[in-house]
């Protein structure tokens, strides 16, 4: 039993050998499958009580990482709420400031390379920092990125080789790179189709 992220998680390890480690792998693997609904919980319990603050892009790049820890199974013990919907509110209210912040440190970014991923003006995300809040449609777009970089974490199982890829240009993606043809949702979902091509081993 340990503490992770203000919250109290078990960690097990699959057994060495035999029939054993065989149901261990193979609940590792539904872990990893139901891993969607364990990132929800971690987003929501951090939103829940860092309201005013960064939450959301820390509490997404903690269970990525925590997926990336080979052979190491992460449950959440807390009661918290499985749906989206109080994300959802908080995209709507804006997100703290914080949040960019918090996404341009997790791609190793500047802030003019994320306002420009994100389609702020310099005037504008001056104004978001004096407000200390973004607006919905910023707030949308900043969670849109921040979901590809999880995902692409969790393809090349490497934040460094995540940002590399994301940022360069792909044949794939007609020249540009990753992050600049997410501007759009349409474009984002493609972005993560790609991934997916590149996680069964299909190279484009």
């Amino acid at each position: 039993m340990t503490r992770k992220s203000g919250m109290v998680v078990r960690v097990e390890l699959p057994q060495n050998g035999g029939p054993s480690a065989d149901a261990e792998g193979g609940k590792m693997r539904r872990w990893i499958k139901n891993l969607s609904i364990f990132k929800w919980r971690v987003i929501l319990h951090r939103m829940k009580h860092e309201i005013h603050g960064p939450g959301y892009i820390s509490g997404l790049r903690e269970v990525v990482g925590a997926r990336s820890d080979a052979g190491v199974m992460v449950r959440e013990d807390s009661v918290l709420e499985d749906s989206p919907t109080a994300v959802i509110a908080q995209i709507r209210h804006g997100l703290a400031i914080g949040e960019f912040a918090s996404l341009a440190s997790w791609l190793a970014s500047t802030e003019d390379e994320l306002a420009r991923w994100l389609g702020l003006s310099r005037a504008t995300l001056h104004r978001r920092k004096k407000s200390g809040q973004l607006d919905a449609a910023a707030s949308e777009r900043l969670i849109r990125v921040a979901r590809l970089m999880a995902r692409a974490t969790e393809v090349f199982e490497s934040e460094e080789s995540a940002r590399s890829w994301l940022k360069r240009p792909a044949l794939a993606l007609a020249g540009e790179s990753p992050l600049g043809f997410a501007d759009t949702e349409i474009g984002a979902r493609e972005v993560e189709y790609l991934l997916g091509r590149l996680e069964n081993g299909v190279f484009s």
